[in-house]
């Protein structure tokens, strides 16, 4: 389902629709909006963001990635923008590579024994533009703990070219926390 719907929210995304398809698909969303309502559930029973086998968890608003290569410290991946994370002239929207990177370096960064970390910093260099619809590699290393705080970097690379890296620190959360 998830992918699916990240296959519908790409075709919407580029699509050029008349009147007569803009009323169906909006009739169509209206009957699933009202289908969908009476499931509404508490955080921790929601599927949104908790399937654990499905890049971002299965949030649709990450592109999808897929992990080629993992270790305690590290994470290699392939991610394609589609459609929908166009930013304009070819190039993916930031804030969607930005949301790439909080994931990705996510992983090293809450790999291990250690209680599980939230982002408390993620600064994102843009190096040139990120292309659409094709392969590019994530990467990123977890290169330094001090107590609570995990230090991790990430690169996005098309082939060898530099689309962006970035810098994170990941703040393990106290004890009662979530």
């Amino acid at each position: 389902m998830i992918d699916i719907l990240r296959d519908f929210l790409d075709d919407l995304a580029s699509a050029s629709l008349d009147e007569t398809t803009i009323g169906a698909l909006t009739a169509d969303l209206s009957d699933w909006r009202g289908r969908l309502e009476p499931l509404k559930a508490g955080e921790d029973e929601r599927m949104f963001g908790r399937v654990d086998d499905v890049p971002g968890h299965g949030q649709v608003m990450c592109p999808a990635f897929a992990i080629e290569e993992q270790d305690a410290t590290s994470v290699r991946a392939t991610v394609s923008f589609g459609d929908y994370f166009l930013g304009g002239n070819a190039a993916a929207h930031g804030g969607a590579v930005s949301l790439l990177f909080d994931e990705v370096l996510g992983i090293p960064a809450n790999s291990g024994p250690a209680m599980m970390a939230r982002t408390a910093y993620l600064h994102v260099n843009y190096r040139a533009i990120t292309p659409m619809n094709r392969p590019l590699t994530v990467t990123a290393t977890l290169y330094a703990v001090e107590g609570r705080k995990r230090f991790v970097r990430g690169e996005l690379k098309d082939g060898e070219r530099l689309c962006a890296d970035a810098d994170g620190l990941f703040l393990e959360l106290l004890p009662g926390q979530q």
